[in-house]
């Protein structure tokens, strides 16, 4: 029983791993675009895909992490008008007299199917399409409903209990980052060393630290303009062995002070103290530190910046969808911050 219970869960992990992140990029630009503008997103689907659709509209009329403003997603799933229509009419227009009735131009119109073949979702999609909305799908594999889309998110199984379990992990990252994009703050993620300080090879002493003279300055502009400014440093001394955290934090409150008689302000800094060795997922150019602090502050990604002076700060920027800027001989921290504020 133990595997049948583990080739099952196998299954939808092997499911939901192979879903295209570039689709589900498309789709929460595509919900985005429509919500900046005024507009709605609609979902639909029968049975169980019916369900999943009233899950996501609340996702987003409600919230999903976020505490932040209503956002029109709306389900056409209530039995009122699903049996009135369907008595009068017929099932396969349940969907598309709905869309005829609510639908305007920029909306961004949701159809979910297992098949990818529901006829009263397709009619549906058709009619908005009609009426200037922009399409997206959910579906597995097959169907003909992803070929008729704007944007289509498969999940690639024909397996139908694989393909609404994908849908459920694909929507709630994109309604994470509708979320982010829509109400989350901006950001610029810093590196430490030959960044915003000369670089002092595992600093163990802060006597030994200092920022450059037109950091805090900069820092400060950053702070005026809305921005978070977090600082993302690999700091593998500590799992070398060269100085410990204690050391560390005393080297970074002096940074923080130096920052701070100017009016500055590093809003918070998150360092990894393993060694490459160590092949862990939180040393850059690896996102999980830049994740800890997207999940912290609701942060909009597409509106932050990543300012350093490696490739794998750059990298690393880019990985978490960030324009990122490398600091170099001629261009100085402070060069990148006036790039950022004249952008």
């Amino acid at each position: 029983m133990d595997d049948l219970i583990r080739n099952e869960l196998n299954r939808s992990a092997d499911a939901i791993t192979r879903i295209d992140p570039a689709q589900i990029k498309a789709a929460t630009n595509a919900m985005v675009k429509s919500l900046r503008n005024g507009g709605q997103v609609i979902f639909m689907g029968n049975g169980g895909s019916s369900a999943d659709a009233q899950h996501i509209a609340a996702e987003l009329s409600g919230r999903y992490m976020m505490e932040r403003p209503a956002m029109a997603g709306i389900a056409l799933s209530n039995i009122a008008p699903v049996t009135a229509i369907g008595n009068d009419y017929s099932y396969d227009v349940v969907f598309k007299r709905q869309i005829e009735a609510n639908c305007r131009k920029g909306d961004c119109v949701v159809g979910l199917s297992t098949s990818g073949n529901s006829k009263n979702v397709i009619l549906a999609l058709e009619a908005a399409k009609l009426r200037g909305a922009t399409t997206l799908t959910f579906t597995g594999s097959g169907g003909k409903m992803k070929d008729l889309a704007d944007v289509a998110v498969i999940i690639p199984t024909t397996e139908t209990p694989r393909v609404q379990e994908g849908y459920m992990v694909a929507c709630h990252a994109i309604c994470g980052m509708v979320e982010r994009e829509m109400f989350g703050p901006k950001a610029v993620f810093i590196d430490r060393d030959d960044t915003i300080a000369p670089d002092c090879p595992y600093c163990d002493d802060p006597k030994k630290f200092e920022v450059f003279d037109h950091v805090p300055e900069s820092i400060k502009k950053l702070n005026d303009a809305g921005y978070l400014v977090i600082m993302i440093t690999n700091q593998s001394g500590i799992g070398r062995g060269y100085f410990d955290e204690g050391i560390l934090s005393k080297i970074h409150e002096k940074m923080k002070s130096q920052v701070e008689a100017s009016g500055g302000r590093i809003d918070d800094i998150f360092y990894c103290p393993h060694s490459p060795e160590d092949k862990c997922s939180c040393r850059k150019p690896e996102t999980g530190l830049g994740e800890m602090a997207i999940n912290k502050y609701g942060i909009a990604t597409s509106r932050s910046f990543m300012i350093g002076d490696s490739e794998k700060d750059m990298e690393f920027g880019k990985r978490l969808g960030c324009r990122s800027m490398q600091v170099r001989e001629g261009f100085t921290f402070s060069d990148a911050v006036a790039d950022i504020l004249r952008s």
